[in-house]
Parts: C-alpha cells; structure tokens; sequence
C-alpha cells in the first residue's frame, strides 16, 4: 500500500515540476515578447511622429510657395494691364516700356496669346492667363511640395497604425504573462494546467500575429 503511494507522490511530484518548467518558459518568452513589442511599438511611433512633421513642413513650404506665386501673379496682371491702357491710348513707348519688363514667366505666355491675334480673332483667348505657356515655377513647386505631404501623410498614418498593432500585442503578451503567474498561485494541478494551456495558447497566437506584422529596426 505504501509502495502505490510512494508512486503517486512522485507522479505528482513530476507533474508539478512540468507545470512549473512551462510556467518558467511561459514566463520567460511572454516577457521577451513584451518586450520586443513595446520595442517595436515605440519604433512605429517615432516614424509617424517624423512623418506628421514632415507633412507639415511641406505643407508650411506650400503655403510659402502659393503665397509667392499669388504676387507673382498679382504683379503680371498689373503690367499687363498698364500694357493693355498704354496700347489703347496709342502710346506705344510706354507700352514698349511695360513689355519690357514682363516677367520671364508671363513674357512667353504673353507672345503666344499675341500670335492668336486677339485684336481681330474673336477665336483667341482672352488673355495670356488662359494660355497654356502661362506656367509658374512657385505653383509647380506648391503641387510637389502638396503631393509629397500627402505621401508622408500617409506614411504616418500607416506608422500609427502599426504602432497600435504591437501595442496590442504588448496588452496579449501581458496577459500571457499573467497566467503564467497566477499558475504558480494555484494549488490544483488541474487548474494550473487549464490557465497554463489558456496562457500558451494566447502566447503562441500573438507570435502568429506578430509574424504578420512589419518590423522596424531604426
């Protein structure tokens, strides 16, 4: 009678040191992977911070450039209209004067709307700013400089996202965690090993899903 005891006991006793092996591995890796995902988590979130920064750098140097060719604007149409007063008054030297001094971006604007003979073609454009020479260089690089806010817009957005992806996995590597640890608080083998097998479970999904996710080093 004593020997099926004695065997019992050490069973028993084999079976709680398994238990407390899994609940040391458990502990170990959940905590490793905790680590690795907050790791990642603030990663992600340091390139969304860079990204809004640079979206709204680019978006300042938008303003700046819009702002510029607004005037650039205002002063063509300020000359051409001192040209159209010039020429209707028939003072050709004034008019030679203010042509003189047309921007270097409205100058071609301004000869192909005058090869349209606007005069006399009823056809022709009715001034150089419908032509399609008419470009300027400040709004061209407010367009880039829009596009380019709007890529690292993006870029910030999809970094935040993946920032609360692993902040997810952080909250389920924590959990996993914390049945590892209440295990070890429970006397029933079979308790113990229901929340052990709950918290291996959980674990081994997360790294599943952590394997999905992109990694970011630097």
């Amino acid at each position: 009678m004593l020997r099926p005891m004695a065997e019992s006991a050490r069973e028993s006793s084999r079976s709680e040191w398994r238990l407390d092996l899994l609940a040391t591995l458990l502990l170990a890796l959940a905590t490793f992977g905790t680590a690795w995902a907050a790791y990642e988590s603030r990663q992600w979130t340091g390139q969304q911070s860079q990204g809004y920064s640079r979206a709204t750098a680019n978006r300042i140097a938008v303003n700046r450039e819009s702002a510029l060719a607004n005037r650039q604007v205002q002063i063509d149409v300020a000359t051409f209209l001192q040209w159209i007063d010039a020429r209707a008054n028939g003072n050709t030297r004034l008019a030679d004067f203010y042509r003189a001094r047309f921007r270097d971006e409205f100058a071609p604007a301004f000869a192909a709307w005058l090869a349209t003979k606007p005069l006399t073609n009823p056809n022709a454009p009715e001034t150089p700013f419908a032509m399609p020479q008419y470009r300027l260089a400040a709004n061209t690089e407010a367009d880039r400089l829009e596009a380019a806010a709007g890529v690292d817009s993006n870029r910030a957005k999809d970094a935040n996202e993946r920032a609360n992806d692993y902040m997810l996995a952080v909250v389920l590597f924590a959990s996993a965690l914390f049945f590892a640890g209440i295990s070890t608080k429970l006397e029933s083998s079979g308790q113990r090993t229901a929340v052990l097998v709950f918290g291996c479970v959980l674990f081994v999904g997360t790294f599943v899903y952590l394997a999905t996710l992109p990694i970011r080093l630097v």
